[in-house]
């Protein structure tokens, strides 16, 4: 950037927010042309890695004298050069470099989480696993059904129990006959008979023992010519099953396989002679007592036994042992099973349906939510947004305007940061172009006096880069350190009453004079870091005394209102342009009164002080006080904070 030498005066070309600085009566040596020769004292630095093409050196700059053209440069013509040898090359060349080692293969990038299938999904699973074993839990207790089947056991024994004593007393009645000797005793042949007549309807096996333990009858057993037949009655026949029901039959099989089932029971068998000590129900029937019996019959099923005594006039003539086996149990079991399985698929699809859709209005939007900020941290650009999920009433649409918001502010920050670097390389270069102007022409004047006063603007503009630099420095490192600070009650009563203290002990004579008025009885207390909340109220305090007269009065004012704090500064100077009471609050802008020395301040004030209220949830904003005849009688700077 150069700089223009104009009558004396010395300025920069780039113009500031802030007057230029000026040094007048100065006077260059007259020489040639009158003009001073300025030596460039910056160069371009290479950008890194970047190297030098062979052959090729940078050019010095020279400075041309006054007035003269620019010689024009000739044409580079390219000179072939025999090749030498590999040992003589020249330094320029970059020698071959060994191979690297082999690397390891990086991984392989993981996919966007938008691409997962809902399957792929591990909430998806979750939601799964927990909706099907909380569907699971309660059918695999139905299916095991242990008090169902014991109750079904018992029902059937029961009835099993009712019949015997309908049969023992039919034979009580019809196959009992009287000896000589008045004793009683059963007939075997009419005891077959009745037994074998009463059994056709009910399919039971009923076998009569008498009192010495001896089997006079059997109703599957038929003595004919060629001696005597077992009868072992066929289960009805049963519709072919195709391959689905072959295959869920086996499915059922194999669950019920898993439950404790009927090999808990002792197995039953008989002997080629059967006497009655082979069953312990037919001894206590013999006895006088009815008894009943649960055996297994070795294939899964179970045998149900009743043992009655056959009695006349309380004298025990035989023991009639009825046998059935469980398959009505096992029946009923299976078809109650089989509708508990039919109505747990159902519930299971539907369980599965609703879970994928749960698991699509949750995983989904997550997915999406995560690849867009994904997306929006690998970009380079604005292009790409948070997906808008704020109409669902739930914590996912929290999410996403959580997630929109943060996303703004982000991008809020980064234009901060760079109008921040923009303003303050702006207002960094205006002093440093003064300094070098001044460096220059006084290198180059010999008037003492000249010299001196060069000097004394060389030092206000160091100075002034010294004060820039610091309030720079105070304004970067704000959001850093409340973002840090421990918060804690301040009251700000004692903040005012300190200041108007300080005030009164190093305010002179001329100064205006500050005083506070404060409600005596309002809490006056707010959560926030008090040196900060001390630097605003410094700050709008050292405002209003720069702009008030002599003599003038300065108020500090607080009162609580609704649950917040209000502070006011009031001075009685001559107020803000209208147009201006937003842009006092910009970084760098100045507005100071006249006669004021220029470069006391940087312009940074106001600014930090808006930017620690807002840290603190709050706001700052400026006003005119008029009279009532609409006259600016002052400013008006007003401080609003949540209360504790």
């Amino acid at each position: 950037m150069a700089d223009t030498i104009r009558g004396g005066r010395v300025e920069p070309t780039l113009g500031g927010t802030e007057p230029r600085a000026t040094h007048s009566d100065l006077r260059l040596p007259e020489s040639g042309s009158g003009r001073g020769t300025i030596v460039s004292l910056f160069r371009r630095r290479p950008k890194p890695g970047a190297e030098p093409a062979a052959e090729q050196r940078p050019e010095p700059r020279i400075a041309a004298a006054p007035g003269a053209k620019r010689p024009e440069q000739p044409e580079a013509k390219v000179e072939r050069r025999p090749e030498p040898a590999p040992k003589a090359r020249a330094e320029t060349v970059r020698r071959a470099e060994p191979a690297p080692e082999a690397e390891p293969r990086p991984k392989r990038a993981k996919l966007p989480t938008a691409r997962r299938s809902l399957w792929a999904s591990p909430i998806t699973r979750r939601i799964l696993l927990l909706n099907v074993m909380a569907l699971a839990i309660p059918v695999v207790g139905l299916l095991y059904l242990p008090t169902y089947r014991d109750s079904l056991i018992q029902s059937e024994l029961e009835l099993l129990k009712t019949e015997g004593e309908l049969f023992s007393g039919a034979l009580a009645a019809s196959g009992v006959v009287t000896d000589p000797d008045g004793s009683e005793r059963l007939q075997p042949d009419t005891s077959r008979q009745t037994i074998r007549r009463l059994v056709d309807v009910s399919k039971t096996r009923a076998r009569l023992f008498l009192p010495n333990g001896t089997l006079i009858a059997d109703s599957f057993l038929l003595s004919g010519p060629g001696g005597i037949l077992l009868i072992e009655p066929l289960p009805p026949p049963e519709p072919p099953e195709g391959p689905i029901l072959q295959a869920l039959g086996g499915a059922y099989d194999w669950l019920l396989g898993r439950f404790p089932s009927s090999d808990l029971y002792p197995p039953y068998g008989e002997s080629a002679v059967q006497v009655a000590d082979d069953y312990q129900e037919v001894k206590k029937a013999l006895d006088g007592e009815a008894a009943t019996y649960i055996r297994s019959g070795g294939d899964g099923s179970l045998v149900l036994s009743v043992a009655v005594p056959v009695q006349r006039y309380r004298q025990v003539l035989g023991a009639l042992f009825l046998t059935k086996a469980g398959k009505g149990v096992e029946t009923t079991l299976r078809k109650t099973r089989l509708t508990i399985i039919a109505v747990s698929l159902v519930a299971l699809g539907i369980t599965v349906l609703a879970s994928l859709y749960l698991a699509s209005t949750i995983a989904l939007p997550i997915h999406r939510l995560a690849d867009a900020a994904d997306r929006v941290r690998r970009s380079k650009g604005r292009a790409v947004a948070i997906p808008d999920l704020s109409k669902r009433s739930d914590e996912i649409g929290d999410l996403s305007g959580a997630l929109r918001d943060m996303t703004e502010a982000v991008w809020r920050r980064m234009d901060a940061i760079e109008r921040f670097a923009a303003d303050v390389a702006h207002e960094i270069k205006n002093p440093l172009s003064s300094l070098r102007s001044a460096v220059e022409t006084v290198v180059r004047i010999e008037d003492p006096q000249q010299q001196r006063k060069l000097m004394a603007i060389i030092l206000d503009d160091v100075q002034r880069l010294d004060r820039l630099i610091s309030d720079i420095s105070d304004a970067s490192r704000v959001d850093a350190e409340m973002s840090r600070a421990e918060i804690g009650r301040v009251n700000i009563r004692d903040l005012i009453i300190a200041l108007v203290d300080i005030h009164s002990v190093t305010g002179g004579d001329h100064t205006p004079k500050v005083v506070a008025e404060l409600p005596p009885t309002d809490d006056l207390t707010v959560l926030g870091t008090e040196g900060r909340l001390g630097q605003v109220f410094r700050n709008l305090l050292s405002n209003a005394l720069s702009f008030s007269p002599p003599g003038g009065t300065v108020a500090l004012r607080a009162r609580r209102e609704r649950g917040r704090i209000i502070v006011l500064v009031e001075d009685a100077g001559p107020g803000i342009p209208e147009e201006k009471l937003k842009a006092i609050f910009d970084r760098f802008y100045t507005e100071r009164p006249e006669g004021e020395k220029f470069g006391t301040h940087s312009g940074l004030g106001l600014s930090i002080s808006q930017q620690i209220v807002e840290a603190h949830n709050g706001t700052l904003t400026a006003a005119n006080r008029r009279d009532r005849a609409g006259n600016v009688i002052g400013a008006r700077f007003t401080i609003d904070l949540p209360a504790v």
